[in-house]
C-alpha cells in the first residue's frame, strides 16, 4: 500500500524546498572556502576561548564549510549534524559538558572530524528568515554552559554573516538588473567628451558642495562630506554621476582630484580664520581608485596639509572597497602611509564591495559609513534592520565610529539613535550645500541642527 504524506509531511519539504531556493539563489553552494567570512569566525573563536570555529552551509546532504578558524574541513555529512539540531531548535544549541559528550555519538557523530567534542552553535538565516547554515565553535575540553548573554553574543556574530549574505544576494540582485541606465547614458548621448572635462577644469567651472554629518544625539555638526559638482555655464548643475565615470575613464580624474583635495583644505582653513571653533570639524573627500593608487598619495596630502595650515585631524579621506582589493599590499602600505599623517580614514558604502568583512579587519580605518541603500530598507522589516544593526555592532568590536548614510525619515533617524548609531548624514538634515549657505549653517548656535519633523522627507 503507498505511503500518504501528511499534511505536515507536505509543510515540512515545502519549506525545505524554499530554503533550498533560498541557499541556491546565493551561489555559496559547492564553491570554495572565502576569506570574507574569516572575521566572524576568528572573532568568535577568540571571544569564547574555543579551539575551533566554523562556518557551514547546508544542503540537502552536506554541509559545506565556507570558513575554518583552527581545524579545517572541506564539507561534512548533514545527516545528524549540528545544523539538524540547530535546524530542529530553531535557534541556538550548545554542548559544552561531560553529559553532552556521552549524547555525542547519538546525535553528532561527525563532530569527531573536527577533533572536538564539546560545541555551540547559533543559525545564519536568508533576509526571510530561513536557516541556511551555522555558525559553530568547539573546544577540545568541557566547560561551563554559555551564559544567556554569551549565546546572545553568539547570535550576534551569526547575524553578521547572515548581513554578508543579504549583502551578497542584494549584489546578485542588481548584477542582474540590467534595465537600469545611468543619467549621462540617456541624458546626452556622446556628451561630455574628454575635452568638456578638460576646458571645465581649465575655466574652473566645477565646485564643491557639502552635506552636514551630524551627531544624532545632538543633532551637532560634526562634520562635513564635500561632494563635488560641474557648474556648466550652459546645462547648469551638473550631478557627479553624469561625468566622474568619464573623468576616471579618461584620466583626468587625478588632476579633478587633486583640485577637490586643494579646495577643501583652502575651505577648511578660511572656515577656521572666520571662527576658531571651527577647527572640530572635519571634512571628508571621497578618493578614487585612481587617486588612491597613484605613488607619493601621502606625500601629496602632507603637502596640502602644510599649505594650508591646517590641523591633519581636520581632513577625512573616503574610499570605497573596490578602490582598496586591486592591490591589497599596496593599499595596506597607502593607508598606513596616511594614518602617519593622522587623516581619518573611512571607508565609505560598506556593504556594497565584496569581501568587507575581511577587509575592513586587515585596514586601519577610523570610521565604517553604512551604505544608503541598507539605511533606506531599515523600515521594511526586521532582517534589514537587522543588517543594521550587526553592521554597527561589528564597527563597535572593532573599535570604529559609524556614520548612517542617506537618512530621509524621521523613522530612519529614530532607529538608528535606538541601535547606538552615533553619527549620520542625508536629506532629512540638510541637502548637499553650496559653501555660502553651509557657512550660514555652521554659525548656528553650538552648530546645532533643529529637530526633524516627525514625518517622513519625500525627496524632490
Amino acid at each position: 500500500m503507498p505511503l500518504v504524506e501528511t499534511e505536515t509531511g507536505k509543510i515540512e519539504r515545502q519549506e525545505e524546498e524554499a530554503r533550498l531556493a533560498a541557499l541556491g539563489a546565493l551561489g555559496i553552494l559547492d564553491t570554495p572556502s572565502e576569506s570574507s567570512y574569516d572575521t566572524v569566525t576568528r572573532l568568535a573563536a577568540e571571544y569564547f576561548q574555543a579551539d575551533s570555529a566554523g562556518l557551514g552551509f547546508a544542503d540537502d546532504s552536506r554541509i559545506w564549510i565556507k570558513s575554518n578558524y583552527g581545524d579545517h574541513v572541506r564539507e561534512l555529512p548533514r545527516n545528524n549534524s549540528i545544523f539538524d539540531m540547530v535546524l530542529a531548535n530553531n535557534g541556538p544549541v550548545m554542548m559544552t559538558d561531560s553529559y553532552a559528550q556521552s549524547r555525542l555519538e547519538e546525535q553528532a557523530p561527525r563532530l569527531r572530524q573536527l577533533g572536538s567534542s564539546f560545541f555551540a552553535a547559533a543559525p545564519v538565516r536568508s533576509f526571510d528568515d530561513r536557516i541556511l547554515g551555522v555558525l559553530s565553535i568547539f573546544w577540545r575540553e568541557p566547560r561551563p554552559s554559555l551564559t544567556p548573554d554569551e549565546l546572545r553574543m553568539l547570535a550576534s556574530l551569526a547575524d553578521m554573516i547572515s548581513s554578508q549574505l543579504e549583502l551578497r544576494r542584494l549584489r546578485r540582485s542588481f548584477a542582474g538588473n540590467g534595465t537600469r541606465k545611468s543619467r549621462a547614458a540617456t541624458a546626452a548621448p556622446g556628451w561630455p567628451r574628454r575635452s568638456d572635462l578638460r576646458r571645465a577644469l581649465d575655466d574652473r567651472q566645477f565646485v564643491l558642495y557639502y552635506q552636514p554629518e551630524v551627531e544624532l544625539s545632538t543633532r551637532k555638526i560634526v562634520g562635513l562630506e564635500a561632494l563635488i559638482r560641474w557648474a556648466h555655464p550652459e546645462r547648469g548643475l551638473i550631478p557627479p554621476m553624469d561625468f566622474i565615470p568619464l573623468a576616471e575613464k579618461s584620466g583626468l580624474i587625478l588632476p579633478i582630484g587633486d583640485w577637490g583635495l586643494a579646495e577643501t583644505c583652502k575651505q577648511i582653513q578660511t572656515w577656521c580664520r572666520e571662527d576658531s571653533r571651527h577647527g572640530s570639524l572635519r571634512v571628508c573627500v571621497n578618493l578614487s581608485a585612481r587617486q588612491f593608487s597613484r605613488e607619493g598619495l601621502a606625500d601629496h596630502v602632507e603637502a596640502l596639509l602644510l599649505q594650508s595650515g591646517i590641523s591633519s585631524r581636520q581632513l577625512g579621506l573616503e574610499m570605497t572597497e573596490s578602490s582598496l582589493i586591486p592591490n591589497i599590499q599596496i593599499a595596506l602600505e597607502v593607508l598606513g602611509s596616511l594614518r602617519k599623517l593622522g587623516v581619518s580614514l573611512l571607508m565609505d558604502d560598506f556593504g556594497t564591495g565584496y569581501s568587507s568583512l575581511n577587509h575592513l579587519h586587515s585596514f586601519p580605518f577610523d570610521v565604517l559609513k553604512i551604505d544608503r541603500s541598507f539605511v533606506g530598507r531599515m523600515t521594511e522589516g526586521d532582517q534589514p534592520l537587522q543588517i543594521v544593526r550587526t553592521i554597527i555592532e561589528l564597527a563597535r568590536v572593532l573599535g570604529m565610529d559609524v556614520v548612517a548614510e542617506g537618512i530621509e525619515t524621521y523613522e530612519q533617524y529614530r532607529l538608528l539613535r535606538q541601535l547606538g548609531c552615533r553619527f549620520g548624514q542625508g536629506f532629512l538634515f540638510a541637502r548637499p550645500l553650496s559653501v555660502e549657505a553651509i557657512t550660514q549653517l555652521l554659525r548656528l548656535p553650538g552648530r546645532i541642527l533643529p529637530e526633524p519633523a516627525a514625518c517622513e522627507f519625500v525627496p524632490a
